[in-house]
């Protein structure tokens, strides 16, 4: 078999020689391929893909020659049905083939030949970590509105059935002592009750202590069901995760959203009929050119993107080796599961051997392991990002505990403000009465 040479399309990389013109730069698409300039100014890779296109050239007994397409991008289809980047570039016969992977479409299978699929992948949302943040009115979050509402509600009939039950016992039957101030004493003890303080003061007959053991049963849930919440939200903290699925992300505006610039995401969004897929498109706030290129942007949380999920592990890989800890978080929602191929020219004679090694390949896990020596240390942060603690029980700041400390001085400035006006009130009482005894003892 004689030996041919193809030119051979990698990855989007967007390389020229630098020391002829320094508008262009070297673009990798990590971890499939990683690009190298040389000194002579050629072109070489390292990665799965280094290995797949020697394989294909070992058994094929061909050459190659790697070039990058004018745009740096995968290829996207143009109005007048022409398409640009790698893809165009397969479409103009340019190239012999692309080694991508790139994601199969059915508009991309129609311009040029897609081999058998050499991974299969989840699309999803690629944002900056939550962290582990303090609540003042965290207190307050161990119930539902509705609950305190309810709890409230169970108080004031409390006291309202209590002040009927000792007014009746005291007009009802004569021999019972009538109680004072019978107002103040069933809203201080129906209160005291329900924050498990002892009271001195109880009813005198069976039924008013019949309502005071319902109460206090009441009460008891209540407390316990309370403390027993505090405690845990206190010992293991809660995340909230405002960006979880496209759902989310469409109905927030703090963070904007960019798609990968001239991808099959891209493609995918802007041809969709669905609604809420359709507000992704219309509302994203820009392109990116890659993901990994992106993920410092990402990880300082100026927007979320879409990207595949093992780009995205390889990032996290990079950011857990080189800082120690997770910045990035992916998605639990995926919004489309994919499959990525080699592009070949339409009609191409290399697409059915290159389908047979990528089977050989495939079946005996080659694929998968080459991908996966390139992706480490990412156990820790495909965790929930709620683990990230790592000292283990951590002491409560001041942030934590400001809600009772500020309910507590907003309580002390209503005692103060019911002080003054006791006091304003009494001297307003005591100086009328001065006046009324001034005024009979002139007269007399």
């Amino acid at each position: 078999m004689c030996v041919c040479e193809i030119i051979l399309l990698v990855a989007g990389c967007t390389i020229v020689n630098e020391q002829q013109q320094q508008d262009f730069q070297l673009k990798h698409w990590i971890p499939w391929c990683r690009l190298h300039h040389g000194e002579d100014g050629r072109i070489t890779i390292t990665g799965p893909t280094r290995t797949l296109v020697d394989i294909f050239a070992q058994y094929m007994n061909f050459d190659y020659e790697i070039i990058p397409p004018p745009d740096g991008v995968f290829g996207g289809e143009l109005p007048n049905g022409s398409w640009t980047g790698m893809i165009g570039m397969l479409q103009r016969k340019e190239v012999e083939l692309a080694l991508g992977p790139f994601t199969i479409t059915r508009k991309r299978e129609v311009v040029c030949d897609m081999s058998v699929p050499v991974a299969h992948d989840n699309k999803a949302l690629f944002m900056v970590r939550p962290g582990i943040q303090s609540d003042m009115k965290g207190f307050l979050n161990t119930f539902t509105l509705e609950v305190w509402l309810m709890i409230l509600v169970s108080m004031g009939a409390v006291s309202v059935a209590m002040m009927s039950l000792m007014w009746m016992e005291a007009n009802v039957f004569t021999s019972t002592t009538r109680t004072t101030n019978i107002v103040t004493r069933s809203l201080m003890w129906t209160v005291q009750t329900l924050s498990q303080e002892s009271s001195e003061w109880l009813p005198r007959r069976t039924e008013g202590r019949l309502l005071v053991t319902t109460w206090l049963l009441a009460s008891l849930v209540f407390m316990s069901s309370y403390s027993g919440i505090l405690t845990a939200m206190l010992t293991v903290p809660r995340v909230t995760i405002p960006i979880d699925s496209l759902a989310d992300l469409v109905s927030q505006s703090r963070t904007p959203w960019r798609l990968e610039e001239s991808s099959s995401m891209y493609q995918y969004f802007q041809d969709t009929t669905d609604g809420l897929r359709r507000q992704v498109f219309t509302g994203m706030g820009g392109v990116f050119r890659d993901c990994w290129k992106s993920r410092h942007d990402i990880s300082e949380g100026n927007f979320v993107a879409v990207c595949d999920e093992i780009t995205m592990k390889k990032s996290m890989s990079w950011d857990f080796s080189t800082t120690g800890r997770c910045h990035l978080y992916i998605s639990r929602e995926k919004i489309i599961s994919v499959s990525s191929a080699v592009a070949f020219q339409a009609g191409s004679p290399y697409l059915a051997t290159a389908n047979r090694i990528i089977l050989s390949l495939r079946g005996g896990g080659l694929l998968d392991k080459w991908l996966s020596d390139h992706i480490t240390n990412t156990s820790q942060c495909l965790r929930p990002p709620s683990t990230d603690r790592r000292d283990g029980i951590a002491a409560l700041n001041l942030e934590s505990l400001g809600g009772p400390f500020l309910f507590l001085a907003g309580g002390m400035c209503v005692g103060f403000l019911s002080l003054l006006c006791e006091v304003v009130i009494a001297r307003a009482s005591g100086g009328s009465r001065s006046d009324g005894s001034n005024k009979q003892t002139g007269s007399l």
